[in-house]
């Protein structure tokens, strides 16, 4: 990684400003009903632990809309990590004040602090200069190990790293240099995997993969209009009908990059958007016009399959139907196994993918999950990300 990472810095006795991605999910009684990104921070606290800093953590948790909201408070966060890490971790009552500097200027080398969530201040998502210098002000050093807010340019993501010296984490180094690697020295076959509702949140990344890849797989609602630009009726499936040109444009670049591209050949359909609506498998030639493509079939879920085992690199992100249904999320589940059978590198992305994975117990099988939806799609369409492009080079 071009970037210096944690281990390129002495930071013993030092206070060391951790930005972390602890936007956990929280069931209705405010409990973490999912702590695998808290999990995934441990690795960089427990180094700056171990090699005696003055460690201050800092997130975001939901949309608090720049204003306090006890919904929104990481207090449950630093519970689960005292618990994590065997000894007291304390939430400051904010992320910057007299009160917080307080707090850091009591902390002894190896202790934790954890800042109240810094969108409680509107300041933290315009990168506003005052609030990061007062951000800034509480360390010596700043640390970036949230991979899943990287592509935002936020006073606690990107201004920070302006006014003090900034590393990359553990967790950032990792996404980085997997992500990288694939797409730039991948081993060939090369097959990218893309899925979910539109092409228009993905026309990047799939612009930048055909310069790229082998195979680019397509499923999930944005298949519909490759086959729609392919002149197949599609029914009420969803459809970009303004994006039709550019679908017709990619299967032309495709085919004259030579790059297989693999659309859906048989389809789940349904009369109704819901999970008990009657449903039927047929070829995508026989799509009525009442009927909704949900699901790849079967047929194609075999065909991409084949394909996937064979790859020696897979870049997987997106679903294959609309996965939060269990009667059209068998695509999306094929599809993980498949990618849990391939002996290659293999990089899933996004959360649906991701969830797909962990759904099927296959999530140990794969050589990288990435924490980060919005910054992985950044990174695969070939973008620089502010939050890391900030830190200091190697």
């Amino acid at each position: 990684m071009v970037k210096k990472g944690l281990k390129d810095i002495a930071v013993q006795g030092k206070r060391v400003f951790v930005r972390f991605d602890f936007n956990v999910p929280m069931d209705d009684h405010g409990n973490i009903s999912d702590d695998t990104r808290i999990l995934a921070a441990l690795p960089t606290i427990q180094y700056l632990m171990a090699e005696g800093a003055k460690i201050i953590l800092a997130s975001h948790l939901g949309r608090p809309k720049g204003k306090v909201d006890p919904e929104y408070s990481l207090a449950p966060v630093a519970q689960r990590l005292s618990e994590l890490l065997n000894q007291p971790v304390a939430i400051a009552p904010d992320c910057i004040g007299p009160e917080v500097e307080k707090e850091v200027a009591r902390l002894k080398e190896g202790e934790v602090l954890l800042l109240e969530n810094v969108r409680f201040h509107a300041a933290e998502e315009k990168n506003d200069p005052e609030f990061v210098t007062r951000l800034a002000n509480l360390a010596d050093v700043f640390v970036n190990d949230a991979f899943g807010t990287a592509h935002r340019a936020h006073a606690s993501t990107e201004g920070i790293a302006h006014r003090i010296p900034g590393v990359a984490g553990f967790l950032l180094q990792r996404e980085i240099e997997s992500i990288s690697q694939a797409m730039e020295g991948a081993e060939r076959p090369f097959v990218a995997i893309i899925g979910g509702a539109k092409v228009s949140d993905k026309i990047g990344v799939i612009e930048n993969l055909l310069s790229k890849v082998d195979v680019l797989i397509i499923g999930g609602g944005m298949a519909n209009t490759f086959l729609k630009a392919q002149g197949y009726e599609m029914g009420k499936s969803l459809v970009e009908m303004d994006k039709l040109p550019l679908a017709q444009e990619i299967l032309a670049k495709g085919e004259e990059r030579r790059v297989k591209i693999l659309l859906p050949q048989d389809v789940v359909v349904a009369k109704e958007f819901k999970d008990d609506a009657p449903y039927r498998i047929i070829s995508i030639k026989d799509i009525t016009e009442d009927e909704m493509a949900l699901d790849i079939g079967p047929e194609s879920a075999r065909v991409f399959g084949n394909t996937i085992i064979e790859a020696k690199t897979i870049v997987w992100n997106g679903p294959m139907g609309v996965f939060e249904m269990d009667n059209f999320a068998r695509g999306t589940e094929r599809v993980a196994q498949a990618v849990a059978k391939c002996p290659g590198m293999t990089i899933v992305g996004g959360g649906d993918s991701v969830a797909a994975v962990e759904k099927m117990g296959v999530a140990d099988q794969m050589s990288h999950i990435s924490t980060g939806g919005g910054a992985s799609l950044k990174l695969l369409e070939g973008k620089t990300l502010p939050g890391v492009a900030a830190l200091q080079d190697r």
